[in-house]
């Protein structure tokens, strides 16, 4: 029986669902605010840059888009100069009563993360910039740690290749402490690269990460969902990774598209004890959704282990 259960009304969300003009709908946050499921969408407009998107809805499927984008390109200080080529692959993390969103910041000095806050996703106060380039995939963890912040990231790196990174902060600005935790394994279906899909979720046997993983063919890459599991107390120490994965591309929606073959994840959210939204773009131009069991993700990484390199 298959890890991830697709919903049955995929895709979710289309750029025919959104009043204004964007070539595709893909790569979303989402997180509960007042008892409703806020998206957080990147599209592309029809100059192939990004911009990010809201919809909310009450059950977590049925998505009705803002009338406005939620975050363009700024045009003000140096956020202007380091996301003039736009704004991709959000995530959000409530922690601290706000609403974290770190995203992909795209320039001609390449590309690298901006963390921005918002407590009502209606106003939102860009923080900082926090990596240098080349880097993606930032998500932070919904607790702090000896006091500290706790993120995991991917750089853009052929050293260490599109390894999974942790790092530290005492106030979401100034980071460090940084070490590798995971990396592809190779003739595995991750070999190529991976990188942190959505926030991690909290379960009694460890942090679930949700990831992406890419193994190259002779038709382009294949993206794919894999799992694996943090120590609750010290999240740098990776209990497992599952040597499965959970979700491939399938459905014509997930074949077909912007980028043919791909599944991405940067949101899943838990809606009772045992049971998690997962969202996931399809090709690059849908939003797509399904439900797991939080203990089947959690039994994949202690039945079918791997180490994390």
């Amino acid at each position: 029986m298959a890890i991830v259960e697709r919903y049955k009304n995929n895709p979710i969300l289309t750029k025919h669902d959104v009043p204004y003009e964007v070539a595709t709908v893909h790569n979303a946050a989402v997180a509960k605010y007042n008892s409703k499921f806020v998206m957080i969408f990147r599209s592309h407009k029809l100059n192939g840059r990004s911009i990010l998107g809201k919809a909310v809805s009450d059950n977590g499927f049925d998505f009705k888009v803002d009338e406005k984008p939620f975050m363009t390109p700024s045009k003000e200080g140096i956020f202007k100069e380091y996301e003039e080529y736009g704004i991709e692959d959000p995530r959000i993390t409530f922690i601290d009563g706000e609403y974290i969103i770190t995203y992909s910041a795209y320039s001609r000095h390449g590309v690298r993360i901006g963390l921005a806050k918002t407590k009502d996703f209606i106003n939102v106060e860009r923080v900082s910039l926090i990596t240098e380039a080349d880097y993606r995939n930032v998500v932070i963890f919904p607790e702090k740690f000896n006091g500290l912040y706790v993120r995991l990231d991917r750089p853009h790196s052929e050293i260490s290749p599109w390894s999974v990174w942790i790092s530290y902060s005492p106030d979401l600005i100034f980071w460090g402490e940084s070490k590798v935790v995971m990396k592809p394994e190779m003739y595995h279906w991750d070999e190529m690269k991976i990188g942190p899909g959505a926030p991690p979720i909290k379960t009694k046997q460890g942090w679930i990460n949700i990831y992406h993983g890419v193994f190259p063919t002779m038709d382009g890459s294949v993206y794919r969902l894999g799992v694996a599991l943090h120590d609750l107390k010290d999240p740098s120490n990776i209990i497992s990774v599952a040597d499965e994965w959970i979700l491939q591309p399938e459905e014509l929606y997930e074949i077909t598209g912007y980028v043919h073959n791909v599944v991405f994840s940067c949101a899943a959210v838990p809606v009772d004890d045992d049971k998690v939204i997962i969202y996931w773009g399809g090709a690059d131009k849908v939003m797509c959704a399904g439900t797991a069991k939080i203990s089947d993700l959690v039994n994949l990484c202690l039945e079918k282990p791997r180490k994390p390199y």
